[in-house]
C-alpha cells in the first residue's frame, strides 16, 4: 500500500520538486491529460474500488481463530500480494513529432481501448489513468486494480481477491497481449514498429527471426531494384545530354537529368536508413546461430542424464504411490479415531482432540470434507464447522443411515 501512494504521488504531480528527476517539469504539469481521473489519493481511491472486498475480509476475520486474523491492510502488504498494475504506454520522441494535444489524446484513447477490449478490464477497475506532458517523451500512465471474484473449491463458495494474473497470465501471454497492441495502433493509422520480441538471442524464436530477415530481405530487394532502375535512367539521360556547361561555382544541368540524378540519390538514402537494422538482425542472428550450437554439443549430453533421470523417476513414482497408500491408510484410521473421540470421549477429551484436528487441517492432511466427516452431529460440530468455513447448512445433513460400528478403531 506504501508502494501504492507513492505511485499516486508522482502520477498526480503531489510533490513540489522532483529533484531525483529533472526531466520533470513542473510548470508544464498544467497540461497533462486526465483521461480517467482521479480526485482523491491513490489510497483513498483503492479503498473506495474494494471496499466490498474489505467487507468481506472483515466478516472472515470474525470467525478466525485470534492468532491467525489480519487487517485488511496486513493481508493487502503480505510480499507475494499483488494490490494494484500499473501499465506504462509510450513510443520514440520521433513518434510523438508534430502530434497535437489533442493527437496525443486520440492516441491515448487507443491505448485505453486495448486496456477495456484486449486485456479485459472495465472503466470501474480503473483507478487512474493519465498522460504525462510535462517530461520529454509523452507517456500514458494507466494504473488498474486487478479486483475479481474467485471460486473457492475449499469453501464451495466465491470470494473476492486481487489476481493480476487473471489478466497477464505470464510473459508469452504478455508477449501476445503486445501483438494486439500493434495491430490495433497500426490499424487506427499509426507508424508503430513492432520489435524483434524478446531482448536477446537466447529469447528469440527461430520463426519471428526468420518473419524478419524475410521481411528485410524482401524490403533490400525493393530497394536495390528501384536503385537499379534509377541508375539506369540516370545513365540514358547523360547519353542524351549535350555537353554541360559550368563555371567556377555553376553546373548546368537539364531538368530531367537533374531529377533523375534526385532520384537516385533519393533510393540510395532509403538504403541507407535501414543499414543498421539490417546489422542488429544480422548481429541476432549470428548470436543466436553460436547459441544454437553451443546447445547442440549439451544436447548430446543432456540426453544421457535425461534417460538416467527418467529411469530414477519411475522408481521413485512407485515408492512414491506406495507411500501414498500407507499415507492416506493411516490418514483412513486417524479420522475414525478423532471421530469416536469426539463421540464417546469426556470433555477434556475431546477439547484435545478438537485442538489436534485443527492442527491437522492447518497442516493441510485434512481438508474441509474430513473435517465434516469427523465432526458432523458432535457436541464439537459448531466449533470445527467454522473453524473449516464449512456452510452452516451442512449442519442440517445428517447421515442417518451411518452404521455405528463404521467408527470403531482400525486394528
Amino acid at each position: 500500500m506504501n508502494d501504492l501512494a507513492g505511485i499516486g504521488s508522482h502520477n498526480k504531480r503531489e510533490k513540489k520538486a522532483y529533484n531525483s528527476n529533472p526531466n520533470i517539469k513542473l510548470e508544464l504539469s498544467k497540461d497533462n491529460i486526465e483521461i480517467v481521473p482521479l480526485q482523491e489519493k491513490y489510497v483513498k481511491g483503492f479503498k473506495n474500488k474494494v471496499k466490498d472486498y474489505e467487507k468481506e475480509h472483515n466478516e472472515r476475520m470474525k470467525t478466525e481463530r485470534p492468532d491467525r486474523r489480519k487487517t485488511f491492510n496486513q493481508m493487502l502488504n503480505k510480499s507475494k500480494n499483488v494490490v494494484a498494475d500499473e501499465l506504462l504506454f509510450t513510443a520514440t520522441h520521433k513518434f510523438f513529432d508534430n502530434m497535437s494535444r489533442e493527437d496525443i489524446k486520440k492516441w491515448a484513447d487507443t491505448c485505453m481501448e486495448f486496456v477495456y477490449g484486449d486485456l479485459g478490464y472495465t472503466k470501474e477497475q480503473v483507478l487512474h489513468a493519465t498522460v504525462h506532458l510535462d517530461e520529454e517523451t509523452p507517456h500514458l500512465h494507466c494504473v488498474v486494480i486487478p479486483l475479481i471474484k474467485k471460486f473457492d473449491k475449499r469453501t464451495n463458495t466465491e470470494r473476492y481477491t486481487i489476481s493480476k494474473k487473471a489478466y497477464i497470465k505470464d510473459k508469452i501471454h504478455l508477449s501476445e497481449l503486445q501483438d494486439k497492441y500493434h495491430q490495433r495502433l497500426t490499424s487506427k493509422g499509426y507508424d508503430l514498429e513492432r520489435g524483434i520480441k524478446g531482448s536477446t538471442a537466447k529469447h528469440q524464436k527461430v520463426r519471428e527471426l526468420k518473419k524478419t530477415t524475410r521481411y528485410y530481405e524482401q524490403k533490400v530487394e525493393v530497394l536495390n531494384s528501384k536503385i537499379d532502375e534509377a541508375m539506369k535512367e540516370f545513365n540514358e539521360k547523360q547519353k542524351t545530354t549535350k555537353n554541360i556547361p559550368f563555371n567556377k561555382t555553376h553546373v548546368l544541368v537539364e531538368k530531367e537529368t537533374f531529377d533523375s540524378m534526385n532520384k537516385v540519390i533519393k533510393e540510395t538514402k532509403k538504403a541507407i536508413e535501414i543499414e543498421p537494422k539490417i546489422k542488429n538482425l544480422f548481429n541476432e542472428v549470428d548470436s543466436f546461430t553460436k547459441s544454437h550450437q553451443s546447445l547442440e554439443k549439451e544436447n548430446q549430453n543432456m540426453k544421457r542424464e535425461i534417460k538416467a533421470l527418467t529411469t530414477r523417476n519411475q522408481n521413485l513414482t512407485k515408492e512414491n504411490n506406495t507411500l501414498k497408500s500407507y499415507i492416506k491408510a493411516i490418514l483412513g484410521a486417524i479420522k475414525h479415531f478423532f471421530r469416536h473421540l469426539l463421540q464417546i470421549g469426556n470433555e477434556p477429551t475431546k477439547e484435545a482432540a478438537t485442538s489436534e484436528i485443527k492442527e491437522y487441517y492447518d497442516n493441510k492432511d485434512f481438508d474441509s470434507n474430513d473435517v465434516y466427516d469427523i465432526s458432523n452431529g458432535t457436541t464439537k460440530e459448531d466449533e470445527l464447522f467454522g473453524y473449516a468455513d464449512i456452510p452452516s447448512y451442512y449442519k442440517t445433513k445428517k447421515d442417518n443411515d451411518r452404521d455405528k460400528d463404521d467408527f470403531e478403531l482400525t486394528r
